[in-house]
């Protein structure tokens, strides 16, 4: 009888300290708006989740839920992610914030970092990257190869961070060529491809010979290359896509304060703090130059070492509207003034959609 327990606790033994090593794991949860294989966006937050699972090994166990709608289902997937034993859920696109605080009400012992709002409450940071730092580069570059003095720009939805963004590209495109202006097409998606390269092709036919982009695939910068034009990545590297009409790409990295959070939620620490980081924090890159004259290179590599210096703000006052309105004399905007923003700067044509 001693010798049978004695059997049986040695099988036990192996499965009790299984369970024990995975009830020690912090589980954390993701939920995307598009999917995983977008090259994009969300491409670009997937990349970050295996770098964490890399770092942070059998500390940690991850799980992620693609291609979410922005809205009520939203609220159910972060539900569920809470509901799965995850502590730390990152909800990552702006969409996201009313569903991310309702259910972090609801669970007020688990930790929510929701990317790219400015909602807060006890339970719930907020992380972001200031993506109008790499726009600011690109309208240089723009400005520096257009030919037609037309640019155009597919935008997803009129929220504070597109608006800044077209209007970061718009203040380095008429830093260096005054005659040029911005187009955009409102797609109304964050992930479309067919919409993507419909809008690229009714900018290139007004005679637009730049393209840029807020939304999450490679269509644009496919149709570019197919009718002579260039363009920019965004938020992953898209060159593969289209090598002859990418210039450069501005890359998210979100490991770096996802890192953070993890570790301050494993030491005990976490709490519901804002994180804006940027160029100088190696939050935000661009890839390789390419296709461009080395003059023009070395022109927007200058700027661009400034930015990530901090030697320079790309909203570094004065800032004028379309409409001739005075946004900023000589100040500089600060982060209020951008989650503010709700107009173009001189430039861009047209009225922001209501």
């Amino acid at each position: 009888m001693n010798f049978f327990i004695k059997g049986l606790a040695i099988l036990i033994m192996p499965l009790f300290l299984i369970t024990t090593a995975m009830a020690d794991k912090l589980k954390v949860g993701f939920i995307y708006v598009g999917p995983t294989g977008d090259h994009g966006w969300t491409y670009a937050h997937e990349r970050a989740r295996v770098i964490l699972e890399e770092k942070f090994g059998d500390q940690i166990e991850t799980t992620y839920v693609e291609n979410v709608p922005e809205g009520p289902d939203a609220t159910r997937v972060i539900r569920e992610l809470a509901n799965q034993g995850n502590q730390l859920i990152f909800t990552t696109s702006f969409g996201y914030m009313d569903p991310t605080i309702k259910v972090a009400k609801e669970f007020p012992n688990k930790q929510f970092v929701h990317v790219t709002g400015y909602k807060r409450s006890d339970n719930v940071a907020t992380s972001n990257i200031r993506f109008h730092e790499g726009r600011y580069i690109q309208g240089v570059a723009a400005g520096l190869m257009t030919k037609s003095n037309k640019i155009g720009y597919i935008a997803s939805f009129p929220i504070p961070e597109v608006i800044m963004g077209i209007n970061a590209f718009t203040q380095g495109l008429k830093s260096v060529n005054k005659d040029a202006t911005v187009s955009v097409i409102w797609a109304m998606t964050w992930y479309d491809p067919g919409k993507e390269a419909d809008a690229a092709k009714v900018h290139i036919a007004e005679g637009a010979d730049v393209l840029a982009q807020h939304t999450d695939t490679p269509a644009m910068l496919q149709t570019a290359q197919e009718k002579g034009a260039y363009g920019f990545g965004q938020g992953s590297d898209m060159d593969t896509f289209a090598p002859k009409a990418q210039l450069f790409a501005s890359v998210n990295h979100w490991d770096i304060s996802y890192i953070e959070h993890i570790q301050a939620s494993l030491d005990g620490t976490w709490s519901a703090n804002d994180t804006w980081c940027g160029m100088s924090d190696g939050c935000l890159s661009l890839s390789d130059f390419k296709n461009m004259p080395a003059d023009v290179t070395a022109k927007v590599k200058a700027v661009s070492d400034s930015i990530s210096s901090g030697a320079f703000n790309v909203f570094q006052g004065p800032i004028i509207t379309n409409e001739g309105k005075v946004a900023a004399g000589g100040a500089t905007l600060n982060d209020g003034d951008l989650w503010g923003m709700n107009y173009y700067v001189q430039g861009v044509i047209g009225k922001i959609p209501n």
